[in-house]
């Protein structure tokens, strides 16, 4: 391979030129003969017999030259971006053949788009907001409810009707204008009174109905049920098969125990500093994107469509990929979550501008850092790569680079620079919509 030229053409483009020798260019088109030879039938030969002169003096002399190239482009191309230094950031397009024979070999050029050159115009004590957190005690008492109800059973009732908050075992079966209904008929089903779960006055009129009673339930469907339900009044046949309630344990230092705390007053400062601790894990996330938000509008430089482009389709496999674990396709997840599929490449897309502009911002940075890896945080590194593939470290090294690892430790060292640099301001209070303010007007002068 030979390095011809790699010249700017373009911003962000060149026009690299490629020789190939003769030589190396007719063992190329020998190995697709041999490739090929055994699917080919000649008169007079067996097949996969026909000497390689024969076939092309039967079918041309360049019969084998087009999968001859496209055998040993990669490598050339390849080859020829380490010796020009150049970053290529998408295939290589606009292929023109100059000649290509296996007297001559082949000389030909291609257009690559290549890593733009921008500049960070701030990096360091970059301002963003970060929320002030604290933790309420109705928050610590709603949390210790969770608990609470996580820790209940199932008592059985049969003494009394059912009341607020019982859980019911039903059957019913729906009629409009006297007409079962699709989807309106259910065995068994398990109802906890007052959850919200059915139409509007459903739960309502199940209160105080004993086990084995039959009863209607007349309801009227919301305006925005199915369309061919919408607005029409419904009676829904029903028979109370079950009654139960959730008997919670007693919040007492008991109770704590069982939760790995000693006291209750124990447990409820650990709720409140677990509590603390999310949140505060939360607002430095938000502080972060922030952060990071303003690092990409410091980026200028004319930067590639193709790279946004290329980063929104790797985003789209990787999302489709996630869900397909999930035993879905991307068009049935999108259907269930009611995301229209334009809208949601269009959303993949913007948030892949920011992707792009973050990744060249830090790729600078540690440029200009003139950020370096020891030795040591390499291996730590490969240790813990190996710990969570489950890999001998050495059989890592061998599927992973110690380039690469450097490099992204590099880059994890440049993006831990900018935000242990940057600086926190409490959140601006926004100015209320005019109804706000009317409403709170109206408000207090009532008062």
């Amino acid at each position: 391979m030979s390095l011809v030229s790699a010249n700017k053409t373009d911003t962000n483009v060149y026009t690299v030129e490629i020789s190939v020798s003769a030589e190396d260019f007719a063992a190329a088109v020998q190995k697709a003969y041999l490739k090929n030879r055994k699917s080919i039938q000649i008169p007079g030969f067996r097949k996969g017999k026909a000497p390689k002169a024969m076939i092309e003096k039967l079918y041309g002399k360049d019969f084998f030259y087009e999968e001859a190239l496209e055998a040993i482009f990669p490598e050339e191309i390849e080859n020829a971006y380490t010796e020009a230094e150049i970053d290529a950031v998408d295939q290589p397009k606009n292929l023109d053949i100059k000649y290509m024979d296996v007297e001559q070999g082949v000389n030909f050029t291609v257009e690559v788009t290549v890593k733009p050159e921008i500049t960070v115009t701030s990096y360091k004590g970059i301002e963003a907001e970060k929320a002030a957190v604290e933790v309420t005690d109705e928050e610590v008492d709603k949390e210790i409810e969770f608990m609470l109800d996580r820790g209940s059973r199932l008592v059985d009732v049969e003494d009394r009707p059912a009341k607020d908050g019982d859980i019911t075992v039903i059957d019913f079966e729906g009629f409009v204008d006297g007409v079962a209904f699709e989807g309106g008929k259910g065995e068994n089903y398990n109802l906890t009174l007052g959850s919200g779960q059915f139409i509007p006055g459903f739960e309502d009129q199940i209160v105080g109905h004993s086990i084995g009673e039959e009863f209607d339930v007349n309801v009227t469907f919301p305006e925005n049920y199915a369309p061919e339900l919408a607005s029409k009044d419904a009676v829904f046949k029903v028979k109370l098969n079950e009654l139960k309630f959730k008997e919670l344990p007693e919040l007492d230092d008991e109770f704590a125990k069982d939760q790995d705390y000693d006291t209750l007053d124990e447990l409820k400062a650990g709720v409140k500093a677990d509590l603390l601790a999310h949140k505060e894990e939360h607002a430095q996330y938000d502080f972060e994107e922030a952060v990071i938000a303003v690092l990409c509008d410091n980026v200028e430089g004319e930067i590639p469509d193709v790279m946004y482009d290329n980063k929104a389709d790797e985003d789209l496999r990787n999302f489709e990929n996630r869900v397909a674990q999930q035993g879905l396709d991307l068009e049935t997840y999108l259907m269930y979550m009611g995301i229209d599929y334009e809208s949601f490449k269009a959303d993949l897309r913007e948030r892949a501008v920011n992707e792009v502009k973050y990744e060249l911002a830090i790729e600078k940075i540690a440029e200009l850092e003139n950020i370096t890896v020891e030795d040591g945080a390499v291996e730590d590194e490969y240790a813990d790569m190996a710990e969570n593939y489950g890999l001998d470290v050495e059989k890592i090294k061998e599927i992973i680079p110690r380039e690469t690892v450097e490099n992204q430790l590099k880059l994890k060292a440049a993006s831990k620079l900018v935000i242990d640099s940057a600086v926190a301001k409490a959140p601006e209070e926004k100015e209320e919509a005019p109804a706000e303010a009317e409403e709170k007007a109206d408000d207090a002068s009532a008062e």
